[in-house]
């Protein structure tokens, strides 16, 4: 690891072109870089998950780390450069003082070249991530509402403050629950009246996936909270009867239709790397979860 201390965004570019040229190791294969905007609470998970999904996808991944309660104004840095890391690079910058409100003027000069960018919040996120110092830059933008005590204000303020190429981890959160059900409704089935969404208190994943349903069906969602973790539940009130599909565990989920035999499908649960992994496998913006923020009524 390389530590600099009152240093400069130049000064740790340098720096990883060194270290780069030291162990032999091109910058050509990476395929983005990844603006991490975080706090001393987020960083450490948030850094951690990105370099998991950087062994799929090559990148530069910056964590800022605002201080404003620094007493001078400076710039520290850790960088770490492939080994066991992988095959990217990651930056560790601490902004303190009155360099936590400029974020970009670090960020910038250490953008690679003709690459895309991605910026991601882990925590507190501005209310429109697009006009952000460090959103202006990225061609995608990754918020996590989970972290909100108040999931349908997080909501409120995702759907005022969307443009294309926004996207929240709680929405990726669904995407097994809606894998499973588009393969259900891969043959052809019965009209759906009602959805009914079960899951834990204060998860904005849950109202998501009521509204997906909701707009996927054309039919009224209700949500149930309950204790659990997560969405536990989805419940389709069809002509014919009505679709279980309850999460049993960590791993799995049991579907119970009419007229068929209980069925046990694959549902795990995904660690903040899988999703960021899943968000970072396409840069082009997510018209789905646009249509489903836009149309949340809330």
């Amino acid at each position: 690891m390389i530590r600099l201390e009152n240093t400069s965004g130049g000064a740790v570019a340098a720096a990883i072109h060194e270290e780069r040229h030291r162990i032999g190791a091109p910058t050509s294969g990476m395929v983005l870089t990844l603006l991490i905007m975080a706090d001393e609470e987020t960083q450490a998970d948030a850094t951690d998950g990105a370099l998991t999904a950087a062994r799929q996808h090559p990148m530069r991944i910056l964590t800022l780390i605002g201080r404003p309660d620094s007493r001078q104004t400076q710039l520290d840095a850790e960088i770490r450069v492939g080994g066991d890391d992988g095959p990217g690079e990651v930056a560790l910058l601490r902004l303190r003082n009155e360099l936590a409100n400029y974020p970009n003027s670090v960020a910038v000069p250490l953008l690679l070249p003709d690459t895309p960018v991605v910026a991601y919040w882990p925590g507190e996120s501005p209310e429109v991530p697009s006009d952000s110092l460090i959103g202006r830059h990225a061609q995608r933008r990754i918020t996590d509402a989970s972290f909100d005590e108040d999931p349908y204000q997080a909501l409120r303020v995702r759907q005022r403050g969307y443009q294309p190429g926004d996207t929240d981890l709680s929405w990726a959160r669904c995407t097994q629950w809606r894998s499973v059900i588009a393969a259900i409704f891969d043959a052809p089935m019965a009209r759906v009246n009602h959805v009914r969404v079960t899951g834990e208190h204060n998860n904005p994943s849950v109202i998501l996936m009521g509204a997906w349903l909701g707009q996927m069906f054309e039919t009224s969602f209700e949500i149930i909270w309950d204790d659990t973790i997560a969405i536990s539940g989805v419940e389709l009130d069809m002509d014919d009867g009505v679709l279980r599909i309850t999460r049993m565990n960590d791993k799995e989920a049991n579907i119970q239709r009419p007229g068929y035999p209980d069925q046990r499908v694959s549902l795990p649960r995904r660690p903040t790397s899988a999703l960021l992994a899943e968000e970072l496998r396409r840069l082009d913006p997510d018209d789905m979860y646009g249509q489903v923020i836009a149309g949340l009524s809330l």
